[in-house]
């Protein structure tokens, strides 16, 4: 009756374990994403930037 009962034992410990590993992942992924629209945020922020910049020194150079 021990083994039995010592399967069934392992195989919670083992359900238990990959549940909060895929916790973890979801946890991670979501970091991921919200880094990821940071970045794409900032990014879109510094083309405006460059932009802006290369109209006013086109119109500089139209000035000479």
């Amino acid at each position: 009756m021990f083994w039995p009962m010592f399967a069934i034992a392992v195989g919670f410990l083992g359900i238990s374990v990959l549940g909060v590993l895929a916790v973890r992942v979801f946890l991670e992924a979501e970091r991921l994403g919200r880094q990821v629209t940071e970045s794409a945020r900032r990014i879109g922020r510094a083309a405006e930037d460059l932009e802006h910049a290369s109209a006013g020194a086109a119109r500089a150079a139209d000035a000479l």
